[in-house]
């Protein structure tokens, strides 16, 4: 009979975890991220993994956020930490594993928010990238963008996940701006007025997730979105192997925009919010 035990992530662990989660790198990037670059006390003391007879079978990052890769039998044990660690926002991840934490947390948490049942997890890569017109420039974002950023992202955020982020977070145009410092954002303009907005997240040794995908309304059905995301996509497969992004399944404009691009369909994601 198996015996899962939870324990935090540590120097000592992290490489096997690491390995773990490079199994399924376009649906663990954000864990495989986090575990790799993020050093801070905060982020490290809510990373656990789970454990069968000295085997992974599960990563959980608890915050905020509660993002999870996790075998079915690890659930329970991912379960009863959560109910010590109360306070998530969201919970993230692998369809079937959310799920099944959820059915065990859900008699003794508040109904959720919103649910996003099923969100589709694409994959590019460059054999994959359609070779359409690239009439469209790409950039970096630089200061002069930002404003117009934290609007169209607020924007995106509001239409995916049904609330202003401005509101509920009040660093947000701060972490905007910095993301933008960073050289995060990309900006598409069309005689020299912006018209596509993205931005990169999390990425690993395998992929680099793209997010903040926003067309704004007045640009939509010109093609623009196709040319921008296409060159943007086309600059950045010069050093990632692969780009991964995920969309919720009702969001059939968006995911018409990805298919042209070249993205297939390679899993699904549930995000639960409270």
């Amino acid at each position: 009979m198996s015996r899962v035990s939870v324990e935090r992530i540590s120097p000592a662990n992290e490489p096997e975890i690491l390995q773990y989660l490079a199994r399924s790198p376009h649906d663990n990037v954000h864990l495989s991220h986090l575990v790799r670059t993020d050093r801070s006390s905060s982020t490290r003391s809510g990373l656990f993994a789970a454990f069968d007879d000295g085997r992974v079978v599960g990563v959980a990052s608890f915050g905020r956020q509660l993002v999870l890769a996790s075998e079915p039998h690890a659930l329970p044990a991912f379960a009863a930490l959560a109910d010590r660690r109360r306070g998530e926002r969201m919970i993230v991840g692998p369809r079937n594993a959310v799920a099944g934490l959820w059915s065990l947390l859900k008699v003794r948490r508040p109904p959720p928010r919103l649910v996003r049942e099923r969100q589709l997890v694409m994959l590019l890569d460059g054999d994959r990238l359609a070779r359409g017109p690239r009439d469209v420039a790409v950039r970096l974002a630089d200061a002069g963008d930002w404003t117009a950023i934290v609007e169209s992202s607020a924007q995106m955020i509001e239409h995916e996940l049904e609330y202003d982020p401005r509101r509920s977070s009040p660093d947000f145009a701060a972490g905007v701006r910095a993301m933008i410092e960073r050289g995060r954002w990309w900006v598409g303009q069309r005689d020299r007025h912006p018209c596509f907005f993205c931005s990169i997240g999390p990425w690993c040794d395998q992929t680099t997730q793209l997010q903040g995908i926003w067309t704004p309304p007045p640009m939509r059905g010109k093609g623009l979105a196709t040319a921008a995301l296409g060159a943007i996509c086309e600059r950045l497969l010069q050093t990632a192997p692969t780009l991964s992004l995920y969309v919720n399944d009702f969001n059939e404009p968006a995911i018409a925009l990805y298919r042209r691009v070249g993205f297939k369909h390679v899993s699904d994601f549930q995000t639960i919010l409270f």
